[in-house]
């Protein structure tokens, strides 16, 4: 009996890592909309007539400096274009609003590399 409880206690521990890794991902820190891209985690908050995008990665800031991008909204028949700039250490920032329900495509480019783009549905 004693031979089984550490190889059950460490199987069980093992086990148990994919579900603590992720506790906190995906979960809106600044109350906007969470949105997606390969390695990177994007939330787009609106207030004020200001839209501002938050990047990061696995929680840590994403350096946003060099980088622009463009949030296509999509609100019923109506297309909106926003075009985002570098500002702060892991902001891009541009002028536009968002209501609920509308459809939000993010487009992010960093000089000489892969553009990424993340979807979301603002609530």
């Amino acid at each position: 009996m004693k031979r089984l409880i550490f190889p059950l206690f460490l199987a069980a521990a093992c086990a148990a890592q994919p579900l603590l890794a992720h506790e906190g991902h995906g979960q809106a820190v600044h109350g906007g909309t969470v949105a997606e891209a390969g390695q990177a985690q994007f939330e787009i908050v609106a207030e004020g007539g200001r839209i501002t995008v938050h990047a990061s990665n696995h929680g840590a800031p994403l350096a946003t400096a060099g980088a622009s991008g463009k949030l296509t909204v999509l609100s019923g028949t109506k297309k909106q274009e926003i075009a985002l700039q570098a500002s702060g250490q892991d902001l891009l920032q541009g002028d536009g609003q968002l209501v609920a329900g509308d459809k939000l495509l993010l487009q992010v480019s960093w000089p000489g590399q892969k553009p990424l783009l993340a979807r979301a549905v603002v609530r």
